[in-house]
């Protein structure tokens, strides 16, 4: 074991707080290594969607939940990943651009899950009311908002009556997006609420249009 005095070791960090720093890189690093691996996998079949969804959604919690820590000294992740020669373009799209599963963001919905599309629709319905009286009440933060567009997507993604392309799906994916990139604390201005507010009434009525044409 070196001691301290020993030339020979090479000390990365002087104090407490440099190390626990070096320990967040060491995370993040971690992070979008194991995404990038996971999601090559889900390219390749190599795990089912049912396995991969959980994995990648913890992950991307993981990520924002760090990065919200690490801003200061990593402003951008993509000139981390460049000064660590991390080449993860599949994680950066997946961490840093969509902020949600591979299986969310192409809507494709999962068999297993569709096979009651009654529940299936009173869950979005219920989601929408949610993710719409939250924006009434004021809760226009992102650390509120993001888990509320979030499940309104999954949802929206049993219902195996709507298309894939779907315009209301498409402004939800977009919000969830936005959203992603902005840190947990920040709040949608009055204008984007409003914006939101008006999205997500569109893509209610556009929802329920659909389903009461597919019966």
């Amino acid at each position: 074991m070196l001691a301290d005095t020993d030339p020979a070791l090479v000390r990365l960090y002087i104090n407490k707080k440099e190390r626990e720093t070096y320990e967040n890189y060491a995370d993040l690093f971690a992070i979008l290594k194991a995404t990038e691996k996971l999601e090559r996998a889900y390219v390749r079949d190599a795990i089912s969607a049912k396995d991969y969804e959980p994995a990648c959604e913890k992950l991307i919690g993981q990520f924002r939940t760090l990065w919200e820590s690490l801003k200061d000294t990593v402003p951008d992740v993509q000139q981390f990943m460049a000064n660590y020669n991390m080449q993860c373009p599949m994680a950066a799209k997946r961490l840093i651009q969509s902020g949600m599963p591979a299986t969310i963001e192409h809507g494709k919905p999962r068999t297993q899950e569709t096979s009651n599309s009654a529940v299936s629709i009173a869950e979005t319905v219920q989601h929408f009311i949610t993710a719409m009286d939250s924006i009434k009440l004021g809760m226009t933060a992102v650390d509120q908002l993001y888990p509320v567009l979030n499940d309104l997507m999954q949802t929206l993604n049993k219902v195996s009556q709507l298309p894939p392309d779907l315009s209301g799906k498409v402004r939800v994916k977009g919000w969830i997006t936005k959203v992603h990139t902005m840190a947990a604390s920040q709040e949608l201005t009055e204008a984007d609420a409003r914006q939101l507010l008006f999205d997500l009434e569109s893509a209610y009525n556009e929802f329920m249009t659909t389903i009461q044409q597919a019966s």
